[in-house]
């Protein structure tokens, strides 16, 4: 047996996921001595309530019956969730949630371990982790947030631990919430917010939570512990009936989200939140720790060895907490930014919170409470049966008739700057597929100022005549599909490789010369970019009003000006890139000051009715370089220009950048930039389903959402949109040639007899 590996085991830590790992691990192989050693007393216990979801009982239910039955009688299970804004409150249903008292799950567990001759010391202080390695076969190191054991050997787990900007305390109240509750509390010292739910027939969990600014001013700071409980007693008074608070050893302070390179250093490995914390706002502690213990556990059998369980259980266990940290990052996130949120009409309010982990979405709401979204989308003004992606939008004198933008992207496929066949067919599909906005590559102004030789130029009348091509065929041949043009110039990041033979790489012959803001190459090997003279930017933004120009004449409804990705304009905006000491360099104003001047340049010769964008990074993932205020700080300037949106993206203007990527992932700067600068914003960076786009545009977290790789994968990404969700409305036009593929072909046939009995051999 697999499991024989281990025959001595200790847990450090008492906690849910400690016992659950050491009762498994017990009943798998009686023989297995099993010790769990826990400082603190069998009845004591932080928090109150405990929440658990179908999946995680459906593991239990299968790993150990026994504990399962005994969780099942404890439940309380509910289905809606109540959030309260501005004194108006919105339920939505169909969530299913099931809690029990900490102290019961507990209870539960203590019993269980004992049942199986697991050995308990409460009270007790495990011995030191290095003792303890060499006296038994496994050693797991449950022991929390704070733990001991990881931060002994952190040079091997190399544990990072990020402390966020917000304090709460966790309380109770002896009544039960009849639903999940949100509610919100405006005070002359800031925004608070109580999270609440039941975790028995007569008690509830509630948790206080605001910014450490507002902590501060409104006092807490000086409060004791008692009277913090009933100074947010008083302030959430209506919530609570009235009724008081009470705590348990109940303190303010900051969550910590921790995250290890490694789980398992020898004998030693990491479970629950000595390995990960995902915030309190989803509900995930609890849950991943027990998650934790019933792979720990499976690894451990199905493995042949020691080292080979503890690799297994981390591959399989990492990808499932690097998401959930991901949804836990972006609720913690939403909650640390409440602010933006509480101007927009309430029932969007309230769907933004639902969704603001990502992991709720508009078609997932739909699916537990349709009554509800339908409220949310009349509220935001879809006619009946459109979805959110499939109601216009205007900008200036364009009118989008969808959210879609079929985002930039480079081809590298021009022949002296001309875009060719290729860009024809490749545009044009786009344009086809439904989009209610197609944008072209970076178009470069100038030759020098191209990326690659296959970049594509609007600098010469060919190369203008051959975009008109491409934008009389959009209009002709897709009506009502917008086409705009990305102006660029590409700074220190030119005179490179096409992408395929090495993307950033210099050219092995025929470089041209670099300029750009401060004289720093893009990275060790690239060529050094010359300091752009006062004479030089003068040529340059003439350079940017002569290509407008043209691309006017091309016929463009809409003109986007590259400022982001570490291009030449972008160059100028991040302090990592420019050290410039004269008046185009310094503080964030000085950076502004070129890009502001070749905007106000484009802007004085793009047609008055035609609208103007700005792509900006708005954070380099990098320290020291452009933050999230700055990038508010860029988007208003940019707007008091008369920017008509901002194309919210991020990255890429150094090369040791360290972006986290995920689903949706740079959606919050453009949350934050529309909500603070009040300007409409495009929305991009792996946004690949329908659903989320709906989901963003609903919430108001974005107006535009623009699509890469999609429509890479598919250029009638947007036609086939409208199909799978029953859409045949003026959002999305299928071209008349294709109106025979508006329905989903059939597959094979699914409709045959289903057997009704299964005899035995």
């Amino acid at each position: 047996m697999a499991g024989a590996v281990a025959v001595r085991v200790a847990v450090v830590g008492g906690g849910p996921g400690g016992l659950y790992a050491a009762a498994l691990l017990k009943r798998l192989d009686p023989s297995r001595e099993v010790t769990i050693w826990e400082r603190n007393a069998p009845d004591d216990t932080f928090g109150f309530g405990v929440v658990l979801s179908d999946e995680t009982l459906g593991g239990i239910e299968h790993a150990d019956p026994v504990v399962y039955a005994a969780l099942r009688d404890e439940f309380v299970r509910w289905d809606d969730i109540d959030i309260v804004h501005r004194g108006v409150r919105h339920t939505s249903g169909g969530h299913g949630f099931a809690a029990l008292g900490r102290q019961r799950l507990l209870g539960i567990l203590h019993e269980r371990c004992r049942s199986l001759g697991v050995e308990l010391r409460f009270g007790t202080e495990a011995p030191y982790p290095a003792r303890l390695t060499r006296t038994h076969d496994l050693v797991i190191a449950a022991d929390g947030v704070h733990s001991s054991t990881r931060e002994a050997y952190a040079e091997a787990f190399r544990p990072s631990v990020e402390t966020h900007r917000c304090r709460y305390i966790w309380l109770a109240a002896d009544f039960a919430f009849d639903a999940f509750r949100f509610e919100i509390a405006e005070t002359e010292h800031g925004v608070l917010q109580l999270h609440g739910y039941p975790y028995a027939a007569d008690a509830s969990t509630v948790i206080i939570e605001m910014r450490e600014e507002v902590w501060q001013a409104a006092g807490f700071a000086e409060l004791d512990e008692q009277e913090s409980v009933e100074r947010c007693a008083k302030i959430f008074a209506d919530a609570l009936g009235g009724r008081s608070l009470r705590s348990n050893k109940s303190a303010w302070t900051h969550f910590r989200t921790v995250v290890n390179e490694r789980w398992s250093h020898g004998n030693l490995v990491l479970l629950g939140d000595a390995a990960h914390t995902a915030h309190f706002s989803i509900g995930s502690g609890t849950k991943l720790a027990v998650e934790d213990a019933l792979a720990l556990a499976a690894c451990l059998e199905e493995q042949p060895g020691l080292p080979e369980a503890l690799t297994a259980y981390e591959e399989e266990r990492r990808p499932v907490v690097a998401s959930t940290q991901r949804a836990a990052r972006a609720s913690l996130e939403w909650f640390e930014n409440i602010g933006l949120y509480l101007g927009r009409p309430s029932r969007q309010f309230a769907f933004n919170l639902l969704t603001r982990s990502r992991r709720v979405t508009h078609d997932n709401l739909r699916l537990r409470d349709a009554h509800f979204t339908e409220a949310v989308e009349r509220e935001f003004g879809c006619p009946p049966g459109t979805p959110p992606m499939f109601t216009p939008f205007r900008l200036r004198g364009l009118t989008l008739r969808n959210r879609v933008v079929v985002s930039p992207m480079d081809m590298y496929a021009a022949v002296d700057g001309v875009p060719g066949d290729f860009h024809l067919v490749h545009l044009g599909a786009r344009a086809l597929g439904g989009a209610g906005l197609v944008m072209t590559e970076m178009v470069c102004v100038s030759r020098e100022g191209r990326i690659t030789p296959g970049c594509a130029g609007i600098y010469t009348g060919r190369q203008a005549e051959a975009w008109r091509r491409i934008t009389d065929f959009v209009h002709t041949r897709a009506p009502g599909v917008g086409i705009g043009v990305q102006l660029g110039h590409s700074g220190r990041k030119g005179s490179t490789r096409l992408m395929w033979e090495g993307i950033d790489e210099p050219l092995e012959e025929g470089n041209w010369p670099l300029v750009a803001a401060s004289p720093l190459p893009y990275k060790p090997g690239s060529q050094t970019p010359r300091a752009l003279s006062r004479a030089q930017l003068t040529d340059i933004r003439e350079q940017f009003t002569d290509a407008a120009w043209r691309a006017a004449r091309s016929g463009f409804d809409l003109l986007e000006l590259h400022c982001a990705h570490g291009y030449l304009l972008s160059g100028f905006l991040s302090p990592l890139t420019n050290h410039r000491t004269d008046a185009y360099g310094g503080s964030l104003a000085r950076r502004l000051r070129f890009p502001l001047e070749v905007f106000d340049a484009v802007r004085s010769v793009w047609p008055e009715e035609r609208p103007m964008t700005v792509r900006i990074s708005a954070t380099d993932w990098a320290e020291g370089g452009t933050t999230a205020e700055d990038a508010v700080e860029i988007a208003r300037a940019f707007a008091a220009h008369g920017a008509d949106a901002i194309d919210v993206s991020t990255g890429q203007v150094v090369a040791d950048e360290q972006p986290a990527y995920g689903r949706s992932y740079q959606t919050p700067y453009a949350d934050r930039i529309r909500g603070e600068a009040g300007i409409p914003v495009i929305a991009v960076g792996a946004i690949s389903s329908w659903d989320d786009v709906n989901s963003l545009i609903l919430a108001g977290r974005t107006d535009l959402c623009a699509l890469a790789r999609p429509h890479l994968y598919d250029p009638h990404w947007t036609l086939h949109a409208a199909a799978e969700q029953g859409y045949a409305g003026p959002g999305v036009v299928w071209p008349a040639p294709y109106r025979a593929g508006s329905r989903r072909p059939q597959s094979g046939r699914t409709d045959a007899p289903k057997p009704r009995l299964t005899l035995g051999t």
